[in-house]
């Protein structure tokens, strides 16, 4: 997968976990979102079935170096991020403050905090559709 393809695909991801964010579990309008995400998670597999596996959660938050900015504050290093967890953390942060050597730290942990409550979130809402079927 390109650069430009993996930035719309998670651009693409981003828009609709937010949408699904603000529907309830079992509200039929989230089918849709359902089956955009569904296909995007098979976009992927079927790109990372020929590189490897993506990294899961607890993987990622352990390979990214945290470093002390002379400024005194916590940040990443932005090159330690694996893909497509680069590209996710980046769609995620679009508009965020960073320093010019990388993102806060602190808003990296809180992407993961919230990428796993998105998946849970997510994960509701499937196992409600399922239910209604």
């Amino acid at each position: 997968m390109t650069d430009d393809e993996l930035r719309q695909l998670e651009g693409a991801r981003r828009r609709t976990l937010w949408a699904l964010a603000c529907l309830r579990p079992g509200d039929p309008t989230a089918s849709e979102l359902l089956a955009i995400l569904d296909d995007l998670d098979d976009r992927e597999r079927n790109d990372y079935s020929c590189s490897g596996k993506p990294l899961e959660l607890i993987e990622v938050r352990n390979s990214v170096s945290v470093m002390r900015h002379n400024s005194g504050i916590d940040i990443i290093l932005e090159q330690t991020i694996p893909q497509p967890w680069r590209e996710r953390f980046l769609q995620a942060s679009i508009g965020s403050t960073r320093v010019t050597d990388g993102p806060y730290a602190a808003d990296w942990d809180k992407f993961l905090t919230e990428w796993e409550r998105e998946m849970q979130q997510l994960q509701n809402h499937r196992v409600a559709k399922a239910a209604n079927s």
